[in-house]
């Protein structure tokens, strides 16, 4: 099997994972609030990063690593995991899940319009006719269809699920400075914002007793979204001769998680779901055309 063939399993691989999420994080938030399924989790995706780094033989690391970069790890592990999961999971609570998913699919576009403040990019014409197509995508799914009312289903959902993807892209552009490896780096945020969760959950009243399913449910979104999903990704990333043919099977993930979500939860997809994820996901295409020049 050629490199390019593996990268394409690898990538696929990761997209059918992510696939799932929408489903995982909606049942389990049946049995677990938001800031106890970000509690369970985040121990969940820690023990499989540590697995990660003993069969590559890299625990010998973490001790220097975190010496080193203990003040990186602990402000990068506050945005994510901490608040950007504990954001995304009370949107999940309050959202169908066919929206929370659709809408946190904006990320992509809210990190290029918030590199402009933070790297000083410049945006093209076409970012900003991608950020008006996007957004024109999310009105569509937060009203459900009723534009021209402005009558929102859940305006504080939607606001929590644009909040994630205002946290998820501001931590990817503080990661462009970061030199650490990817696993070690993510191993370290983990193991520094676990207490961080703990000490959240101990202060609201979170640690209590919570059922099975719940738990089984907290490590499956662990393993899954925070943990292996990732590693299985940068392979992908690491082999193909071309990111753009593996990071364009990304706009697979909607699509196979909106049958999920109503095979497994049981949730009749909505019309005006289908339009704005559209609109969304036609938006992030216009956005990732070449110029005319490069071509």
């Amino acid at each position: 099997m050629t490199p390019q063939s593996k990268a394409t399993l690898y990538g696929l691989g990761a997209v059918l994972a992510w696939s799932t999420v929408a489903t995982a994080f909606k049942i389990s938030l049946a049995h677990l609030s938001p800031a106890q399924l970000l509690l369970y989790a985040c121990a969940a995706s820690l023990l499989a990063l540590l697995s990660i780094l003993a069969v590559q033989h890299r625990l010998g690391e973490l001790l220097p690593g975190l010496r080193l970069y203990w003040r990186r790890s602990l402000l990068l592990g506050a945005v994510n995991p901490f608040f950007y999961y504990l954001v995304l999971f009370q949107a999940y609570a309050l959202l169908p899940a066919q929206e929370a998913q659709a809408i946190n699919y904006t990320w992509a576009l809210t990190m290029t319009l918030l590199s402009v403040p933070l790297l000083g990019q410049q945006l093209r014409r076409r970012d900003l006719a991608a950020a008006l197509v996007c957004y024109v995508g999310v009105l569509v799914i937060g009203t459900r269809g009723e534009v021209l009312t402005l009558s929102f289903s859940n305006m504080t959902g939607m606001l929590f699920a644009l909040g994630s993807t205002l946290l998820w892209a501001s931590y990817w552009i503080f990661n462009t400075r970061d030199t650490r490896e990817p696993v070690l780096g993510l191993t370290l945020n983990f193991m520094l914002a676990l207490p961080l969760i703990l000490l959240w959950c101990a202060l609201t009243g979170e640690l209590t007793a919570v059922p099975w399913q719940g738990l089984a449910g907290a490590a499956y979104v662990g393993a899954i979204e925070m943990g292996y999903t990732f590693v299985l990704w940068l392979t992908a990333m690491k082999l193909t001769k071309s990111t753009a043919r593996i990071a364009n099977l990304i706009f697979l993930s909607p699509i196979i998680s909106l049958w999920l979500i109503h095979i497994f939860i049981g949730e009749p997809i909505l019309a005006s779901t289908l339009v704005g994820l559209g609109l969304i996901l036609g938006g992030l295409l216009l956005q990732k055309l070449p110029n005319k020049r490069g071509a």
